[in-house]
């Protein structure tokens, strides 16, 4: 079976080119060979092979916290919030005070 190629040109940012080769290259792909990966995909899928949507708010966190730490924090607040009883609730902040600093005088 013969294999016929043809040339794309496509005009992209040059900062943008540099980063994107230097991450192929530690992957072992070159440029070519992952626009022709995402091609056969769109044909496989008959779409786009991934996501392409705004960023949602809560996406921000990850500016902050790796996953796992999101992922633990759900968890325990899901817990809490199926063991609201077991929580003592502080009404004011010298309460609160109190509990956190108990050797300091409030």
């Amino acid at each position: 079976m013969e294999s016929l190629t043809t040339a794309i040109s496509v005009q992209v940012n040059k900062e943008d080119k540099e980063q994107a080769t230097k991450i192929l290259q530690k992957l072992g792909v070159s440029m070519s060979g992952l626009i022709n990966m995402m091609l056969k995909q769109v044909i496989l899928r008959k779409s786009i092979p991934f996501d392409i949507s705004l960023p949602k708010e809560e996406d921000n966190l990850h500016k902050y916290f790796s996953e796992e730490e999101l992922e633990e924090t759900a968890k325990e607040l899901a817990y809490i919030k199926t063991h609201l009883k077991e929580y003592k609730k502080n009404n004011n902040w010298n309460d609160l005070k109190k509990e956190l600093f108990p050797n300091d005088e409030v």
